[in-house]
């Protein structure tokens, strides 16, 4: 399904929560989803999932608007932590058979061993379970769905780590022997950034970029030496941080390097190192400016 949001905005009384957001993704794709608190993470995927009407703006899925259309609705999920069941004084078994009901795509074998996989209790009333096993629930519920559109809000924070790099791992064999849309919004960028093939920076209610992956990474360069030559080597670039540490300075510029950059650099003595995801969107994130 090909996703398109076009002008979406949306305000909780005075607080703007999203302001003219656009972007699209036209799957099967691994997204990932990212922002600070407050960003407007989670109010854009209630509006993508059609679980609230945008103030202003459209959603469409192939073309087909997705508020108050359940045809398009039904092929969408949005998981949060603990699934979103109906009722939280319910087993296991229970709640599989009310998504069943729900889900037009439900895959009960799945959701079976993925339950056993993550050790999820089946006597235990959802409410009386950990915030470890509620979101393995909502990560079962996720994968089992088999939606067209999967969309995960932090469920998984919740799981300690062993259980983070499982639902990853389940996640990427869903998707290569299933290929779907799968969205993840997460603050936990470093682990996740392995299986990302775009990613949508949103900051303050607005898209500030959305690229692949790949490409953002190449984008991303940390040059490092004596002060004086790094701030003439980067002068005219686009800076978006800069640390220093005695006479050493670490400059980090968005936009790449060319090879005749990288020969200078090299000349000059000075070390250039391509940055990881969770550092480049935090210098990308902590600017007073926002670049586009």
């Amino acid at each position: 399904m090909k996703i398109e949001v076009q002008d979406v905005s949306l305000a909780y009384g005075e607080t703007q929560a999203l302001d003219s957001v656009r972007a699209s993704i036209d799957g099967p794709r691994i997204v990932g989803l990212l922002g600070r608190n407050g960003s407007g993470k989670s109010s854009l995927l209630s509006v993508m999932a059609a679980f609230r009407p945008a103030d202003s703006g459209t959603v469409t899925y192939d073309g087909q608007p997705v508020w108050e259309n359940p045809v398009v609705a039904s092929q969408i999920a949005l998981i949060r932590e603990g699934g979103d069941v109906h009722g939280e004084d319910e087993k296991l078994d229970e709640i599989f058979r009310y998504a069943a009901w729900l889900r037009p795509n439900w895959n009960a074998s799945m959701a079976e061993e993925l339950a056993e996989a993550f050790r999820i209790p089946r006597k235990t009333n959802l409410d009386k379970m950990s915030r470890g096993q509620r979101s393995a629930v909502g990560v079962v519920l996720g994968l089992a769905t088999q939606a067209p559109v999967t969309m995960f809000d932090e469920t998984y924070l919740g799981m300690d780590a062993p259980a983070r790099v499982l639902f990853y791992d389940l996640l990427l064999k869903e998707y290569m022997e299933r290929p779907r849309t799968f969205i993840l919004s997460t603050h936990l960028i470093e682990e996740v950034s392995r299986i990302l093939e775009d990613v949508i920076i949103i900051h303050e209610g607005e898209v500030l970029m959305q690229t692949a992956t790949d490409d953002l990474l190449g984008q991303g360069v940390a040059m490092t030496g004596p002060a004086d030559r790094v701030d003439s080597f980067v002068q005219g670039m686009n800076v978006i941080g800069t640390r220093d540490l005695g006479r050493t300075r670490s400059t980090t510029i968005f936009g790449g390097l060319s090879a005749s950059q990288r020969i200078e650099a090299r000349e000059l003595g000075l070390e250039f190192t391509p940055l990881e995801l969770q550092d480049l969107f935090v210098h990308l994130t902590t600017q007073k400016e926002v670049r586009r």
